[in-house]
């Protein structure tokens, strides 16, 4: 079993940036594939950006890529999402999720892929 706990949400006007982080405790070598998703009200739940740790492939959502990076730090126990240029569209909670999968299937951001979720943090984004 996999705990993860997202920080780093908050209010921003337009333009600035945002560092989202999920640190991952338990049996996280159980995992290999990290991934962040947002669900805004009245939306559905929105695969963001992943990571395959066992070579760092990342892949990005068209919504976020060239604004978006995925990356993992301290030994591979905490993931960061880093957002730029931040727009009105990006309001949503975020989810760190976790899960052992194939390469391609990590790279498809699809929710019902992952067994590990955590609480999530809100972006809030101005305009």
């Amino acid at each position: 079993q996999v705990q993860l706990v997202e920080s780093g949400g908050g209010s921003v006007q337009a333009g600035g940036s945002l560092r989202l982080s999920c640190v991952l405790s338990g049996n996280i070598f159980a995992t290999n594939c990290i991934a962040w998703f947002r669900h805004a009200p009245g939306k559905e739940r929105e695969g963001v950006a992943s990571i395959y740790r066992n070579d760092d492939t990342t892949s990005y959502a068209n919504s976020v890529k060239g604004r978006c990076t995925i990356s993992l730090d301290n030994a591979d126990t905490t993931v960061h999402l880093q957002i730029d240029n931040l727009k009105p569209e990006d309001t949503a909670m975020y989810y760190c999720a976790a899960g052992r999968l194939h390469p391609w299937t990590c790279s498809q951001l699809t929710d019902s892929d992952f067994r590990s979720w955590g609480q999530g943090t809100q972006v809030t984004v101005s305009s």
